[in-house]
């Protein structure tokens, strides 16, 4: 047997174990090709190494502060396996990264995925990662490499599992940290664009129950049930560094993911002050209605569970909150005052719930 037999014999060997070499290479290949919308002149070579360089500016930032991220997207996908619709949820892996790192001032670099397979769909797989560049290009930040791993057995036919990292870079003196944060501090709140990536293991759950299908539409939902569903969370990067580059100052930042406004806006303030959030401040959209409503829940619990609406939230001085309103719905952001920090426990306070 020749020796070229003898490596083909081996490779549909390890084909019949599960593993496509082939389809590895052609799905790196497709990789490479969707990473160009996602990149920035920081980048030393390009996708296909065995690790990804990035040359920091250390002319824009002589202090530099690395700050990094790593997430997924949870059982959001899901919904993804279930409508074959996969070409968003790289957008919300990368937001999930993207918009926790910026929490610290931060401008994100570069971005790395890794999405784990059962057997590799080189077209699903290509899907999934043109929306993971599209995300970086929301963010402006670079797609510099990743992994994909087919692992027989693992995963059941059809399904996957995606998850990222990110890093930044801020200044040590522009270092976002809430320790600026006093009693009569104004709370903006950025519109989400959805659900975006959390609790939805008991969307799921109300959506059976309520016997919806996928393509069923709902009073108020924009588009069918998944189109609303699987609307990608918002990133938040741009209109936010525009601020700090303009020289706002923010006193402290929060992502809104797991455990809603309720849990995460604390996590940006000092001890020995509260976050007196006004009810009613910023319209519910109606998916949150119905989900509140389907749960049988209080405002409060859905809020913690949902971001009900705002999907960031940025501390600032009452002096300089209208200017900061003004440049954020410049940027196409949709601003709310939902309230202000008062002296307290470190907690969500609300007021004007029923």
């Amino acid at each position: 047997m020749t020796q070229a037999k003898e490596d083909l014999n081996r490779h549909d060997l390890y084909r019949s174990a599960g593993v496509d070499i082939d389809a590895g290479n052609e799905a790196a290949a497709r990789y490479a090709r969707v990473a160009r919308r996602a990149w920035r002149p920081e980048v030393l070579g390009g996708i296909g190494g065995f690790g990804g360089g990035f040359a920091l500016d250390v002319a824009r930032y002589p202090q530099p502060v690395l700050v990094s991220g790593a997430d997924g997207v949870g059982t959001k996908l899901k919904i993804a396996f279930a409508t074959g619709r996969h070409d968003t949820i790289g957008i919300d892996c990368v937001a999930m990264c993207v918009n926790d790192i910026l929490t610290a001032g931060a401008e994100p670099l570069f971005f790395l995925d890794y999405l784990a397979v059962g057997r590799l769909d080189v077209d699903v797989a290509e899907q999934v990662v043109a929306g993971v560049a599209e995300g970086c290009a929301r963010a402006g930040c670079a797609l510099v490499g990743g992994e994909t791993a087919e692992m027989p057995d693992m995963y059941p036919p059809g399904e996957y599992d995606l998850a990222g990292t990110a890093v930044g870079v801020v200044n040590r003196d522009r270092m976002v940290d809430g320790l600026a944060v006093r009693p009569g501090d104004v709370l903006l709140g950025l519109a989400s664009d959805g659900v975006h990536s959390n609790g939805y293991s008991l969307v799921r759950k109300l959506i059976a129950e309520a016997g919806l299908g996928w393509d069923d539409a709902v009073p108020g939902w924009r588009g069918t049930v998944a189109d609303e569903l699987l609307r990608p969370t918002r990133i938040y990067v741009r209109p936010v560094l525009g601020l700090l580059a303009a020289g706002l100052p923010i006193k402290a930042m929060a992502h809104i993911t797991g455990g809603g406004l309720v849990d995460n806006v604390p996590r940006c303030l000092p001890e020995g002050v509260s976050a007196r959030v006004q009810a009613g401040s910023w319209p519910v959209p109606a998916v949150f209605r119905w989900l509140q409503s389907a749960a049988g829940i209080g405002f409060a619990e859905a809020a913690r569970v949902w971001n009900m609406g705002i999907g960031f939230v940025l501390v600032v001085d009452p002096d300089v909150a209208g200017e900061a309103e003004s440049r954020l719905a410049d940027a196409g952001e949709q601003v709310f005052r939902i309230g202000e920090v008062a002296p307290g426990p470190r907690a969500v306070v609300w007021e004007g719930l029923a």
